[in-house]
């Protein structure tokens, strides 16, 4: 029976368990054998003999002196041969014999080993992985399902579920992957550990393993906007005036952000420098594009950003993207307007104002300073607001904004119009087009020369 201590051995190696876990998952079926055997109301223990390495088991049975139940009961003579000790009234083990023991017994205590250690192998991957949210883990793709990916990540399988994935990406099995351990769940089937590539901190510990000084606390990453897949915007700030932390995180020949690009199939990543100053923050949050000048309503946390008239699409980006993760990084409200755009606009306001003698280009471009940045905006602003700015009145406040107003309404339709002119030129043309193609459709096909 020897074999048994030693096989207890080996599974506790081989599944890296206690071996007191695999002791008592077998003494449990033993018991669990010897109740369907003998009964379940039978009082029985098992121990394991380390010495002779087999799984003892006793019957409990009360010391008596004249036997009424022989099922429960033993005799003061033969349980003092098993303890000298023993006297009436006391309870006394009695080994039983397990060499007669059945094979759906033998399946049974089977059953109970196979899932007391299939337990104990779940709580070991839950205390090994518990401490490991938030890191960034290497895996092999095995298999899907239902969409989500299963990893093996070595003594553990893990999911990344769709909408974890990043999208265009596509994996095989037997594809290396790596991924941020986004959470770690207890779960009836044992712990699922929930992987993620889309997430922003994903992007963070990248850089993390990659630029030292994040690492180190030398370089912090302040904010993080992320469209997986697509691109992406990281603000980056320095505890130390002489390590630049866009520089860093750039690395030699761009390097360091080269290798983070790389794991992340080609994203396009910007760096940008977190200010304290919101204005300078919005301006280094629309890179690559240029900005002309910015207005700031601190009250909405909303900005008019001027740019010039070739740098509009760029500060947009395609879809909407570059201002879309400007907004995310930064938390601010940001318009974008072209200088043209804004040229009309402060032609329209000077019109606007010119209700008041002297008034019209200077105090058009002090409104635009101080947030008034349409027709609508100054017929809703406050009166008192108006009657505050050098030469105008209650009277004159009044004028404006009942002009302003009345600018608004010729201006919408002026809009209506050229819209409207649009469209039908754009329906001529299609039409035009149709007829063409009707006309090419129902001419006939003249034939080639004949081949003599």
């Amino acid at each position: 029976m020897l074999g048994l201590k030693r096989e207890i051995d080996q599974i506790a190696k081989d599944k890296g368990i206690d071996k007191r876990v695999i002791i008592g998952a077998l003494e449990e079926a033993m018991k669990q054998a010897a109740r369907r055997k003998y009964g379940q109301e039978k009082e029985i223990e098992a121990r394991f003999n380390e010495e002779l390495g087999e799984i003892e088991l006793f019957e409990f049975r009360t010391v008596v002196e004249n036997l009424t139940d022989p099922e429960n009961q033993i005799l003061i003579e033969p349980a003092r041969a098993l303890d000298p000790e023993a006297a009436e009234g006391d309870q006394i083990g009695v080994k039983l014999d397990t060499t007669d023991f059945g094979r759906i017994l033998a399946q049974t205590a089977k059953q109970v080993i196979i899932q007391r250690v299939r337990d104990a192998e779940r709580d070991n991957v839950y205390e090994e992985y518990k401490d490991r949210k938030g890191e960034v883990v290497n895996g092999i793709v095995r298999r899907f399902e239902k969409g989500a990916l299963i990893v093996d990540l070595g003594r553990a399988e893990a999911v990344l579920p769709p909408k974890e994935q990043v999208p265009r990406e596509s994996y095989r099995p037997g594809d290396r992957i790596r991924a941020y351990v986004l959470d770690i769940t207890k779960a009836t089937k044992g712990p699922q550990i929930i992987l993620s590539r889309s997430c922003t901190q994903m992007l963070t510990k990248l850089f993390e393993q990659e630029v030292p000084e994040i690492y180190e606390s030398i370089v912090s990453i302040v904010a993080v906007a992320r469209e997986p897949g697509g691109r992406s915007k990281i603000a980056v700030a320095s505890r130390d005036s002489d390590v630049d932390p866009v520089g860093a995180c750039v690395g030699m020949k761009g390097s360091r952000v080269q290798a983070v690009v790389q794991e992340l199939r080609g994203e396009r990543i910007d760096i940008v420098p977190w200010s304290p100053d919101a204005a300078r923050y919005v301006c280094s949050a629309l890179s690559p594009a240029q900005v002309s000048k910015v207005i700031i309503d601190e009250q909405a946390k909303s900005m008019d950003v001027i740019v010039p008239d070739d740098q509009l699409s760029l500060a947009i980006g395609r879809k909407g993207q570059n201002v879309r993760l400007a907004v995310q990084l930064t938390g601010w409200r940001i318009d974008i307007k072209s200088e043209s755009k804004m040229r009309e606009v402060a032609r329209w306001l000077a019109e606007a104002v010119s209700v008041v003698e002297g008034c019209g280009e200077p105090e058009a471009e002090l409104l635009l300073q101080r947030g008034i940045t349409s027709l609508e905006d100054l017929a809703e602003c406050d009166a008192e607001f108006l009657s505050s700015l050098p030469g105008i009145d209650d009277a004159g406040a009044a004028a404006i904004k009942a002009r302003a107003l009345e600018l608004a309404h010729e201006k919408a339709e002026q809009e209506a119009r050229e819209a409207a002119e649009r469209a039908a030129e754009e329906a001529r043309l299609q039409a035009e087009a149709a007829a063409a193609a009707a006309a090419a459709a129902a001419a006939p096909v003249e034939a080639g020369p004949k081949a003599e």
